[in-house]
């Protein structure tokens, strides 16, 4: 099992709108490219030296290759749409991880 994490700090003039956004239409459409079994996002508890407020959006997948297919098939458009509601309101960064076990 991976997670596809996206952290992303937003500023405050865009928090509220990103919000729902992220849990409206955003994490919707990351799940309906069939993709990712499931999605969880929570809020960094850390103050920003530059402000904002920070979040990790975890989204679940079976395999590296079905990340893969993600990154070839569907990452293009789906940043493209949040780049274009909040173009310099956000930074984001992205990291893989394998779940290695669960308890």
């Amino acid at each position: 099992m991976y997670i596809y994490n996206v952290t992303i700090n937003i500023d405050q003039s865009a928090h509220d709108e990103w919000v729902v956004w992220m849990k409206e239409t955003h994490i919707p459409d990351m799940l309906a490219t069939g993709k990712f079994t499931k999605a969880r996002m929570v809020k960094v508890l850390v103050e920003e030296e530059m402000g904002g407020t920070t979040y990790s959006v975890q989204y679940f997948t079976d395999s590296k290759h079905t990340l893969e297919r993600y990154y070839q098939e569907d990452a293009d458009r789906l940043r493209q749409e949040a780049f274009k509601l909040f173009a310099d309101k956000f930074v984001a960064f992205r990291t893989e991880l394998e779940i290695i076990s669960e308890h």
